[in-house]
């Protein structure tokens, strides 16, 4: 069976094939960087980036919002993210004015596009609330907003072509 990369011959100064480190990495949980962007409210852990690991089109890591506790306002640029929730409530509002809210539970995913000014909420006021969170570049873009938000949002259920009426 023949592999696309399998004995490509490249080898490192020191005589090790060059995958034995350029290959796979596994970040183990004691070892995440909170040394990324950090937006009020929260405390973002970096597993995968570039200068961690080299890479080049995606950032990993890990976020925890204290029970009872909410984000302050901002948004990741050009980057779009993935937060997929571990453990905990989250509630998203998001908008102009922060106007939109949705809420996700433990194994649920939430998508926020690029420029969308957002704020995550935990909604419990006894358990953290524990997620990983991927973006589209292995920069770590945070940019915090100044924003009145609306008195009650809307809730805006998940619609999309599989879910014409919308999911809870």
């Amino acid at each position: 069976m023949s592999h696309e990369h399998e004995g490509d011959g490249r080898v490192h100064p020191h005589g090790e094939p060059a995958w034995k480190h350029d290959g796979v990495r596994v970040v183990k949980a004691g070892q995440l960087d909170v040394n990324t962007a950090q937006t009020p409210g929260m405390n973002r852990a970096a597993a995968i980036n570039f200068a961690r690991v080299g890479a080049q089109k995606l950032w990993a890591g890990t976020v925890t919002i204290h029970a009872d506790a909410k984000t302050g306002a901002h948004h990741h640029g050009h980057l779009e993210s993935v937060i997929y929730v571990i453990r905990g409530k989250a509630r998203m509002r998001w908008g102009d004015h922060l106007e939109f809210t949705a809420e996700a539970g433990p194994g649920d995913f939430i998508y926020v596009p690029p420029y969308v000014p957002h704020q995550e909420i935990n909604a419990s006021a006894t358990e953290a609330l524990e997620c990983v969170l991927c973006r589209s570049d292995g920069e770590a873009v945070a940019v915090n907003l100044d924003i009145a938000p609306v008195e009650k949002p809307e809730s805006v259920l998940w619609i999309d072509p599989t879910h014409p009426q919308g999911a809870v």
